[in-house]
């Protein structure tokens, strides 16, 4: 099956109902996740991982309702441990769609880039399906929130690099920016 792709980066606004939904998520989320294989236990870190994770799925699918396709809901559920789901963060049109989101803050930092996670603890499954599709999102910390959403990509089109913090080599894969064929 293919995955109908956005023709080039749509900008999305993020409602103040998208932000406070995520932001609950987020803080009673990092009370059920343990990353200690990846050295990180800073909870608001965490919160603010998991919050701009929302925001970049709510970006997408607001973009794809845009569009007229049938996008499912964000999941919200609090999951406890290893019970967390790793089904695709949205179906567009009952199609699986990843969603990778990093802030403008970090990019700043370290480059436009996602990052997979890829360890001997945990491993994110769809690094096992090449003919998955992902889509990613710069989200602006900023300023509202607001995102720039990415026509998505298969896995296998992706070229995967170390990450540039030496605390995470050996737990996670990175994708840059500067790597798509087609920006």
């Amino acid at each position: 099956m293919r995955m109908k792709k956005l023709d080039c980066i749509a900008t999305i606004e993020i409602s103040s109902h998208q932000i406070q939904v995520a932001r609950e998520f987020a803080l009673k989320v990092i009370e059920t996740v343990d990353y200690a294989d990846s050295n990180q236990s800073n909870k608001d870190k965490i919160a603010e991982d998991h919050f701009i994770s929302k925001i970049g799925e709510e970006a997408v699918k607001t973009c794809y309702e845009n569009l007229g396709f049938a996008v499912s809901a964000i999941d919200y559920t609090i999951y406890n441990g290893k019970d967390k789901s790793w089904e695709s963060d949205i179906f567009i049109n009952n199609y699986p769609l990843a969603v990778k989101t990093q802030k403008v803050s970090s990019a700043i930092k370290y480059g436009l880039s996602w990052t997979f996670q890829s360890s001997e603890f945990r491993n994110d499954p769809i690094l096992q399906n090449p003919d998955a599709w992902v889509c990613f999102v710069e989200c602006d910390d900023s300023h509202n929130f607001s995102c720039r959403v990415f026509p998505p990509i298969q896995i296998k089109s992706l070229t995967f690099r170390a990450p540039q913090l030496p605390h995470l080599l050996g737990k996670k894969k990175v994708v840059y920016a500067k790597d798509f064929v087609h920006l």
